[in-house]
């Protein structure tokens, strides 16, 4: 009764998923925004996502997303049935690197692109193009671009005096030029002209592999191929190169420039269709610190190109192939995770777990929970909530993103993930 005198009831103690009967607002929230990705592992309920919906209403931070999980969790299944689902509800895809050749099916099914890039392949992507007239605008993007080439190639990063003389070289190549069009050999060529700057040989090497190396007639001449702002979904396949990182790091260095060139051209045009970025794989690409810092400036610029970008790991040990704790490419790594709002864990290893929940923030009960993770099962934590989520397969979509069909010497059946 007001005013009456306290309630003097004995302490009681309790785990949270009983007092969760007795209180439902310790229940997490349902998530039904977005496209239908299975259900709650705990409660049963439909479980939906999408990111653009729930930035807009608060939920997260930033539409990024981090995926990770063992081989054989159904992690690359998940990243290819959002891609899948989304389309349906208005949405596009870009694939802007698959080095495994995976996502032509998924592309092909649903009327989209695939663009593959190859030493037999007569597609060309130039990374120097771009999407504004303003010459200094101009000149600033293509610049960075090539030293992030450069220093990839070379493995290090550039000197002062090198960041001049490719400042020179790009001005000549563009004054040059007969046409509108800037190309990497024409730079190499002004790298390489009548008297050429010591400071330019080591640049001049690095860029030659790119017009004379393993990536000619890939990145080495005006684009043959636009991007189809409409095309439900884009994917580069890389494919063709096979095992050599390095190789695919300088093409990834190049392509991340034509997308950034073509996602611009898709904003400024009016495309108001948001767009998933896919990097799987991504273990391969963390290792070039310059590819890291043009991603980083993609997660940055997520909201004002209207796109999510999802990042697929196996492991955040993955992390240790960038450099050492507290180094810089280690800071710029960690940073993509930390731009990354909604993190999806799928199994981990034993001895992964203390890592994992260290670089994810994770609480002690979610940290013990990934090592009996079943296979289609994963933790899906946002700010401020948390589920357990149970990924579904359509009948319909097994025969398209099932990758472990030849290992199991099995046909497809129709059958949830988990």
């Amino acid at each position: 009764m007001p005013g009456g005198p306290p309630l003097r009831l004995p302490a009681h103690r309790a785990s949270s998923a009983t007092l969760a009967g007795a209180y439902p607002f310790l229940v997490t929230p349902s998530c039904t925004t977005g496209v239908l990705v299975g259900t709650d592992a705990l409660t049963e309920e439909p479980f939906c996502f999408d990111p653009w919906d729930l930035y807009a209403a608060g939920v997260l931070t930033n539409p990024n997303v981090l995926l990770a999980g063992v081989i054989g969790q159904g992690k690359s299944a998940l990243a290819k049935t959002l891609a899948l689902r989304s389309i349906a509800a208005g949405r596009h895809v870009y694939v802007p690197g698959d080095p495994k050749g995976e996502w032509g099916p998924v592309a092909r099914a649903v009327g989209g692109v695939v663009v593959r890039l190859g030493p037999d392949s007569p597609t060309r992507l130039n990374p120097l193009d771009v999407s504004t007239t303003e010459p200094t605008v101009a000149h600033t993007r293509r610049l960075r671009l090539l030293a992030a080439l450069a220093a990839t190639a070379l493995r290090r990063d550039l000197s002062a005096a090198e960041h001049t003389v490719l400042d020179t070289a790009l001005s000549l190549a563009t004054t040059s030029s007969t046409t509108a069009t800037v190309t990497v050999p024409g730079v190499v060529d002004a790298l390489d002209g009548p008297r050429p700057e010591p400071d330019g040989q080591d640049l001049a090497h690095g860029l030659r592999r790119v017009v004379r190396g393993d990536l000619a007639g890939m990145f080495d001449g005006p684009s043959t191929h636009r991007l189809d702002a409409d095309a439900p979904m884009l994917v580069l396949d890389l494919s063709a190169l096979g095992a050599d990182d390095e190789a695919l790091e300088l093409a990834m260095v190049c392509a991340a420039g034509w997308l950034d060139a073509a996602l611009t051209t898709a904003s400024a045009d009016g495309g108001s269709a948001r767009r998933w970025v896919i990097y799987d794989e991504a273990w391969r690409l963390l290792r070039s610190v310059p590819l890291i810092r043009r991603l980083q400036s993609q997660w940055k610029l997520s909201r004002a190109y209207g796109i999510a970008n999802l990042m697929v790991l196996h492991r955040l040990s993955d992390l240790d192939a960038v450099g050492a704790a507290g180094s810089e490419a280690r800071a710029l790594a960690e940073g993509l995770l930390a731009d990354c709002s909604t993190r999806i864990v799928y199994r981990q290893e034993a001895d992964q777990l203390t890592a994992t929940a260290s670089a994810l923030g994770l609480t002690r009960p979610e940290r013990d929970v990934l090592a009996g993770l079943p296979r289609g099962v994963g933790l899906w934590k946002m700010p401020g909530r948390s589920h357990l989520v149970r990924h579904h397969l359509h009948a319909d979509e097994l025969a398209i993103v099932d990758t472990d069909a030849a290992m199991r010497g099995t046909p497809h059946r129709p059958q949830e993930v988990a």
